[in-house]
């Protein structure tokens, strides 16, 4: 029988559907599931129970990223503020030098930061997710992870396509585990054609898996699918069959009315990657009209080398001033919609409401604690708005996943950091060298 834990003298955000506040409260969990939350008055100790003292902090539900490529973290800070940066370093590097190893490292890179900003489930997509698979176990954390798909040879496989057979293995391997979720990842509707993303839908169906994909985000997308099909990519997939609630579609940066309307009503969830797309300079996507339409939403931090943090709660100040600033209306996007979208919001994205994104009794133990002693932190008036406007990732103390707990006082209890950023700094030879390699064929 597993030891029960409480978290004591904490202020409970639980972002159920009421949004309940315990303003001193505790958290009892039992395994890997929450089995009681009340007030510090009504509570009671009976038994070996672990106490996890939140010391007046703020208690809440895990961050859910719903889109990123950890493994990009061994290219963050490559080319920045270049043009055509993803072509000029990014896609060659995968082609002539990513491999396992490279991909490994960067997985556990991300990781250690996504523990360390109280991240608690992502949804990642790339190369060699087997590697990724294997890092993710090691860290703790939750994941829906998709093996990449394109049209031709990849870092993984020599022929086109060839992530489709790679997908199935993948699948076949890690469906049923209890953190991973493996999915199938086309890597978007201009590098898939419809042959190949219509047996993608059929196997998500046969399988049971998710589906993950780029949609909608690139100008030359929307102009390639109008000149070719006189219909933007959206609608096209909508006449295809494409669309499910299987999909979880990052960026949707070029989205109207009609459009919210049609991935609503087939139940696709939206990644807003906000950070990534005001770094790459494109326009700002229309979430807050997705969520008011009823959509599911969540934040995405993309990979490393597009938002170079991993962390959501540093991207719940940037949702809602980019959004109000280009609305030009303060009003829009409170504080508490933020949290919503980082929490319960990036669940629903991925088919999770039902277990995680809230602390509510029954469903898994996957919580942080804020402290909110630090200098940054006070006054508190209203703790959305201290969790989205003054927190950062340092104030994030506690992380536990799925009942256990993978950082505590900031100290990793799992995976060895010095360990991670010395092969990280190996690595980083390799890839150095290359870059300038390619600058010199830039300049021949």
């Amino acid at each position: 029988m597993s030891l029960k834990k409480c978290i004591i003298n904490g202020v409970i955000v639980t972002m159920d559907e009421n949004r309940k506040i315990f303003e001193d409260g505790f958290v009892m969990i039992d395994g890997n599931e929450v089995i009681e939350i009340g007030h510090m008055g009504d509570f009671k100790v009976s038994g070996d129970v672990e106490i996890i003292d939140a010391n007046g902090g703020i208690v809440m539900p895990g961050f859910v990223n719903c889109h990123t490529h950890i493994s990009m973290s061994v290219f963050k800070g490559l080319g920045e503020d270049m043009p055509d940066r993803l072509r000029r370093y990014m896609f060659p590097m995968e082609d002539e030098i990513l491999d396992r190893n490279m991909v490994s490292t960067g997985a556990r890179l991300s990781l250690i930061e996504l523990i360390q900003g109280g991240v608690t489930t992502i949804c990642d997509m790339y190369y060699f997710e087997d590697e990724v698979a294997k890092a993710v176990k090691e860290s703790g954390i939750r994941a829906v992870l998709g093996e990449t798909i394109l049209s031709k040879p990849s870092p993984d496989s020599d022929e086109p396509y060839g992530g489709i057979e790679y997908a199935k293995g993948f699948i076949s391997k890690w469906k049923g585990d209890s953190l991973i979720t493996p999915a199938f990842a086309p890597h978007a509707p201009y590098t898939c054609d419809d042959q190949h993303l219509m047996e993608i839908r059929r196997l998500a169906d046969e399988l049971d898996v998710p589906i993950t994909m780029h949609l909608s985000e690139m100008l030359h997308e929307m102009e390639e699918f109008d000149s070719k099909y006189g219909k933007t990519p959206i609608r096209h997939l909508e006449d295809i069959g494409f669309l499910s609630e299987r999909l979880i579609a990052a960026h949707l940066v070029y989205v109207d009315d009609e459009e919210i309307g049609i991935l609503k009503s087939k139940g696709v969830g939206a990644a807003h990657n906000v950070v990534a797309n005001a770094k790459s300079g494109r326009k700002v996507s229309p979430a807050p009209a997705m969520h008011k339409a009823g959509m599911k939403v969540g934040l995405g931090t993309d990979g490393p080398m597009s938002g170079n943090h991993q962390d959501i709660l540093s991207l719940l100040g940037y949702y809602t001033k980019i959004q109000k600033q280009a609305a030009l209306d303060n009003r829009i996007c409170p504080a508490a919609e933020a949290v919503e979208l980082g929490t319960i919001g990036g669940a629903r994205v991925l088919g999770m409401e039902g277990s995680i994104g809230s602390i509510e009794t029954g469903k898994k133990a996957d919580i942080i604690i804020i402290d909110t002693s630090a200098p940054n932190m006070q006054p508190i008036y209203d703790y959305y708005s201290a969790i989205v406007y003054a927190a950062h990732p340092h104030n994030v103390v506690m992380t536990m996943v799925d009942g256990k707990v993978l950082m505590s006082d900031r100290k990793l209890m799992v995976m060895d950091e010095k360990k991670v950023l010395d092969e990280v700094r190996e690595v980083s030879k390799e890839i150095r060298k290359f870059a300038l390699e390619l600058d010199r064929r830039a300049r021949s």
